[in-house]
């Protein structure tokens, strides 16, 4: 139920303005909120929520019937349209603050970087607030910008601590400031951490395009890099020639367990790994499908049948070959029955036979 408003005449003159204008405010807050979510997208930034509204006349009433004096006219109240960016990490609202700046005019004596001024329990309140306007709209408005954190203590504190109209006992406060710390301690680290791996990344790709393979740990992704370098290539275009196959891409990081599995601990030992044992690979290969007339086969043909050869050359036997597809594709009985397929194949393979001998 809305409720009744004791409005001055300039009030009223006011709230006239925002009815007859309510249309363009709608289009333009779907307009803004189009916008970021566009250049976010084309940044790559990625935000936790974007949220849009425009002041309902009910709330604009409330605030003129506090305050209306302080208005000359409508477009002296900045938050008719209001705009909020809830980020992930608290150097991204440095960069959404960024993307607004080059996409609107920002009215930099209006706006606040709270994260400046506010006092030691305030942690919910570091927003960033700026004011602002486009070409052939005479109506300001404001964009905050704020940490998933921040947003979810300023709506928890609000709740605790204001609501009630009831003065909270200074044991209270106390507590709350120091879950406000530890919280903007967790928002600045969530940070350095995504910093510090960024930078681990990059080292790993530097580390992996220059060679030295044997100082990378082998993990997910060091694994990711080095695939990048398509080390599997020239053994699956052998494979596929035997048939004039077509080889089609498939994800070998499930390939990761397998190869810590066989004692991989750096990328250098998955380099070994696969000169050691490509020739091998490349005969279990050929006795499986030289005589099909198959077309397609998979890009993980490569380093499964390197693993293989492995396995079978050191002894690992129907046990190990049954642990490899295990890891692959689930347990089931039908990875004993492959497993003991091969072993009876291995027979015919030359590298065994080489072996042996």
């Amino acid at each position: 139920m809305r409720k009744e408003r004791q409005l001055d005449a300039h009030s009223e003159a006011i709230l006239e303005e925002y009815r007859e204008n309510s249309p363009r405010f709608q289009e333009m807050e779907l307009s803004i909120r189009h916008t970021l979510e566009k250049t976010f997208k084309q940044a790559g930034l990625l935000v936790a929520a974007l949220e849009s509204r425009v002041k309902s006349e009910d709330s604009l009433a409330g605030k003129l019937e506090l305050k209306g004096g302080k208005y000359r006219t409508l477009a002296d109240i900045t938050d008719i349209i209001g705009v909020r960016v809830i980020t992930f990490y608290v150097d991204d609202v440095d960069k959404v603050a960024s993307a607004v700046e080059r996409l609107f005019e920002v009215d930099w004596e209006n706006s606040v970087d709270k994260r400046k001024v506010h006092e030691i329990d305030s942690f919910g309140y570091l927003s960033l607030h700026y004011i602002c306007s486009v070409k052939d709209f005479e109506y300001r408005f404001e964009i905050q910008m704020r940490t998933v954190l921040q947003h979810a203590w300023a709506n928890m504190n609000h709740d605790t601590g204001y609501k009630s109209g009831v003065e909270i006992p200074l044991r209270y406060k106390r507590s709350m400031s120091r879950m406000a710390g530890m919280l903007e301690l967790i928002d600045e680290e969530f940070s350095r951490i995504r910093s510090e791996i960024t930078d681990y990344r990059r080292r790993v790709k530097a580390l992996v395009a220059s060679g030295n393979l044997d100082d990378v740990s082998l993990d997910g992704d060091t694994l990711k890099s080095f695939l990048e370098l398509k080390p599997f290539d020239q053994l699956n275009k052998s494979i596929a020639a035997i048939n004039q196959a077509e080889v089609q891409e498939v994800s070998m990081m499930p390939y990761l367990q397998i190869f810590k599995g066989l004692g991989c601990k750096t990328l250098g030992d998955v380099a070994r790994l696969i000169k050691e044992n490509s020739e091998a690979a490349y005969q279990i290969a050929a006795y499986q499908i030289g005589l099909t007339d198959l077309d397609i086969i998979s890009s993980t043909i490569g380093p499964q049948d390197i693993c293989i050869a492995f396995i079978l050359k050191r002894g690992g036997g129907k046990a190990g070959l049954k642990y490899m597809f295990d890891e692959l594709n689930g347990v089931s009985d039908s990875n004993e029955l492959m497993a003991e397929m091969l072993v009876e194949q291995s027979k015919d393979f030359p590298f065994m036979n080489q072996r042996d001998g």
